[in-house]
């Protein structure tokens, strides 16, 4: 029974301590859980293979699909292909699958540091759980790839060492699978087998023959799938940074303290680390390499000592980390030596010393002071989770994002090009254009950045320098299609429609499935009145793209293009399409409403320009959406509502002559012949060659018992206009009146 109670009292608390593992990850990454895609999550959410049912094929036997992906790791893009079809592109649910993970792992390090007996296996795994050095690889979701890896590398040494103790054959092959999953979700785990190789010097203090023959097969997967890895990625991106052996060594030395000098202090953490200044001749740099031989000797020569558990620790961190110290180029190298994402796993083997070592003092002394090293370690935990909570909130959107990263990285210059991207998108262009000029500032000759100071500049409507800054662009790169689309905008918006059309063409040629280029086009073709052309490009642009965020303007153009035409009913069909996507897209509702009144469906026709008159009560055309509305009004025998109307259309703009008009002729009809010759004589007061305009003008007059002044106004409204008849019937009508008021 007292067996039974120990091993119940056991389970609890390992069940206390998961849960706690779960709070720790919970809380301290919980602003991640706001966070949305920023800067290589693209890679996966505008990726068609993940969004496609039939993508999961390509993932795995055609990942040269996947544009933006340079290495062949399906596993990782499987579970983004899963989740699509779970969630979308909710970016909340990609968050917790990583949140997720990491508590996993976490709970991975703890078994199998327990396993292997290392002093505080739980605190070493508290502190995993909430490293902020962590954060870039849970919070960012493209770093899925991070995770994964670890979770089947952990697993698969884990059952590794079951297989040692039970040698079963399912039991190896579960270790190699697994191993293999771990190297198609990051290649870094390459290096398992050699750290198993220390785990049985560890355990035996000697390596068997029999330990090398088992693990052949797992060396040979290993090189055979990264050699794989290694060839595809050269194959996608040509790289030779051109570094030597001595310089390599310096960048590999200095690498190994930044990483554990970060674990220890885990200040000032950024995306992006400036760039080393690696000089051979630097006596700095050679201290790195001598403070690292200093170290290993120590451990090596003190093993009688101290044990061989803190040399097998710095053997699993200088191994596991082995892949990206710099031996061999890859791309990242371009822009950073280190990266806090890299140390995901190898930092286990640095806090399994340290956190152990501490673990192992505190346990010999007295009752109070382990009780007291037990406080020491939740506020240590309380800090770091607090520092992982500050730096979790980075991963909010791309603003926040690229702006931390310039913010350590003053010549981060791609940065700055993202940044500006974010800040356009955001609709802060100023800002937009400020970090742009700054890209360019660092990199003159790039393309990209001088494409996004003009289209910084197209939206500020700031037309001659935008189109300087977008030739220079195309200049240095004439491939470049964006500079090429935001030059044919600058184009169109300076009514240069000709030049326009040709720019926006030459897009074409070069992306025939550009939507922007065809939908721009289509503006143009409207504004060149080219109707049957401009809504032929529109409907291109929609069937390249039917979720577009412009899809209601587009509509509503060719919409427009229709009624123009006098095609109503199909111009009423877009205007309603538009309407479908965006219910509350104003000027749809307005040219619904027009269209409506042309085809004489008056009552329906208010309804629509009210709608839309609501929504947005400055509209470009809410002026001419009065008149209509008055005009119908009259149509349905509503003079007051009309005159409402006409005067709401003159309260807008007091030069509307339509409205004034009008408002004079329903005042007119209603006898308020006072009122009616006011605005007549303004009308006449703006422009006085209207010829009807004084015709009508003159009849207020003689409502008004004035037949002299009315027949100067009939004479004056014949010689703009001889063949006005109602001025000539009115003149010989006004002649026979005075004539017959004579004495």
């Amino acid at each position: 029974m007292a067996t039974t109670s120990q091993a119940d009292a056991l389970a609890n608390r390992d069940a206390l301590k998961l849960l706690i593992l779960a709070l720790l990850v919970g809380v301290s990454y919980f602003p991640a859980l706001q966070g949305g895609f920023v800067w290589d999550d693209t890679a996966f959410a505008e990726e068609p293979v993940v969004h496609r049912w039939s993508g999961l094929w390509n993932i795995w036997f055609s990942p040269s699909g996947i544009k933006n992906e340079g290495h062949y790791w399906p596993v990782v893009y499987t579970s983004f292909w899963l989740e699509h079809k779970l969630w979308g592109l909710a970016p909340m649910g990609y968050h917790l699958v990583n949140l997720l993970l990491h508590w996993v792992n976490s709970v991975l390090v703890w078994r199998l540091l327990s396993r292997l007996e290392v002093p505080g296996a739980w605190a070493v795994a508290a502190v995993f759980a909430v490293h902020p050095l962590h954060v870039e690889s849970v919070a960012w979701i493209i770093e899925r790839k991070d995770l994964l890896s670890a979770l089947f590398y952990l697993t698969a040494a884990m059952t590794w060492m079951r297989f040692v103790e039970a040698p079963e054959w399912r039991r190896y092959a579960a270790s190699l699978a697994l191993f293999t999953a771990a190297l198609l979700s990051k290649s870094m785990a390459v290096t398992l087998p050699a750290v198993l190789l220390v785990w049985h010097w560890w355990q035996r203090d000697r390596v068997t023959s029999t330990d090398l023959l088992r693990l052949t097969p797992f060396f040979a997967v290993g090189l055979a799938v990264t050699a794989a890895d290694y060839s595809y990625y050269a194959s996608r991106e040509v790289l030779s940074l051109g570094y030597s052996a001595v310089e390599r060594l310096l960048i590999a030395s200095r690498a190994l303290w930044f990483y554990v000098g970060k674990l220890l202090w885990p200040a000032d953490l950024a995306v992006v680390y400036p760039l080393w200044d690696i000089r051979a001749g630097d006596p700095l740099a050679w201290a790195y390499v001598a403070g690292a031989l200093a170290v290993a000797g120590l451990l090596w020569f003190g093993r009688k000592r101290i044990g061989r558990g803190p040399l097998a620790g710095a053997l699993f961190y200088l191994l596991t980390l082995s892949p990206v110290l710099g031996f061999v180029d890859y791309g990242y190298m371009q822009f950073a030596f280190v990266a806090d994402r890299f140390q995901y796993l190898p930092g286990i083997g640095v806090m399994a010393v340290l956190v152990g070592g501490a673990a192992w003092g505190a346990s010999r002394l007295p009752d109070a002071a382990r009780l007291a090293a037990k406080g020491l370690l939740a506020v240590a935990l309380a800090v770091l989770g607090a520092l992982t909570w500050m730096q979790a909130g980075i991963y909010r959107d791309e603003v926040t994002f690229f702006s931390h990263v310039v913010s350590h990285n003053p010549k981060a210059r791609d940065a700055y090009l993202n940044l500006g991207k974010a800040l356009f998108d955001a609709d802060r262009v100023e800002e937009g254009l400020a970090a742009s000029r700054r890209a360019v500032e660092l990199r003159p000759e790039s393309a990209k950045a001088l494409s996004n100071v003009g289209r910084a500049l197209l939206k500020l409507e700031e037309f001659e320098e935008a189109e300087h800054q977008l030739r220079r662009a195309l200049e240095i790169d004439p491939r470049n299609s964006s500079a090429r689309q935001n030059l044919a905008e600058v184009l169109r918006k300076q009514k240069r429609y000709g030049e326009a059309v040709k720019a926006f063409r030459a897009v074409l040629r070069k992306e025939p499935k550009n939507h922007l280029a065809y939908a721009g086009m289509g503006a143009t073709l409207f504004a060149m009145e080219r109707h049957d052309e401009a809504v032929a490009a529109i409907r291109r642009s929609l069937s390249l793209k039917p979720d577009n965020d412009m899809a209601p303007s587009l509509l509503h153009v060719v919409a427009e293009a229709l009624r123009k035409q006098g095609r109503l009913e199909e111009a009423m069909e877009s205007y309603r399409g538009a309407l479908d996507v965006d219910p509350e897209f104003a000027p749809a509702h307005a040219g619904l409403g027009i269209a409506l009144f042309q085809s004489e469906r008056h009552a329906e026709a208010v309804k629509a320009m009210a709608r839309a008159l609501r929504l947005q009560p400055d509209l470009s055309v809410a002026g001419a959406l009065h008149v209509y509305m008055g005009r119908a009004h009259q149509s349905l025998g509503e003079p007051e509502a009309a005159m409402e109307r006409y005067e709401r259309a003159l309260e807008s703009d007091p030069r509307n002559s339509e409205a004034r008009d009008r408002l004079a002729m329903v005042l007119f009809m209603q006898k308020r012949y006072d009122a009616a010759l006011e605005h007549y004589r303004k009308l006449l007061a703006a422009d006085p060659s209207g010829a009807q305009t004084h015709a009508n003008l003159a009849a207020t007059l003689y409502y008004l018992g004035r037949p002299a002044e009315a027949l100067q106004s009939f004479q004056r409204a014949l010689s703009l206009d001889p063949d006005l008849e109602t001025a000539r019937t009115g003149a010989k009508h006004m002649r026979e009146v005075l004539e017959r008021a004579k004495p």
